[in-house]
């Protein structure tokens, strides 16, 4: 082979590895400036089951977040089952819900999420005082 030659295939095999190289890179896609981002945690009886970040409209309600990660079943405005974990009134075993570590004292229909907020659901023995 001549030098012409060799330094030909030589470019030719870079344009190949940049082509392949740069096409195969993903860009992530901006968050529109009206959605943020709310992390879901399911416990049961303390202990993480599934967790799941989803993006919501500003001004959401912690439903909406909920039904965007999991099936979710309600009853009289409660939270009765979300995925495959249902709750048990026989038991009395019930979702229950804390935004950022916090009890709360609104349903999910009405609670409203803030960026960047952590929801947590636990399933769990309501035990009476």
């Amino acid at each position: 082979m001549t030098f012409k030659k060799k330094h030909f295939l030589i470019l030719i095999v870079l344009i190949a590895i940049t082509l392949v190289t740069g096409c195969s890179q993903t860009t992530k896609k901006p968050t529109p400036a009206n959605q943020i981002r709310v992390t879901y945690q399911l416990q049961k009886n303390g202990d993480q089951i599934a967790k799941k970040s989803v993006h919501v409209k500003k001004n959401s309600t912690v439903l909406a977040g909920l039904k965007k990660a999991w099936t979710v079943k309600l009853q009289k405005g409660m939270v009765t089952q979300i995925g495959s974990h249902k709750q048990n009134a026989k038991k009395n075993v019930y979702w229950t819900y804390k935004v950022n570590g916090k009890t709360v004292k609104k349903g999910v229909q009405q609670q409203k999420v803030k960026n960047k907020d952590k929801i947590t659901f636990n399933l769990n023995r309501y035990k009476e005082k």
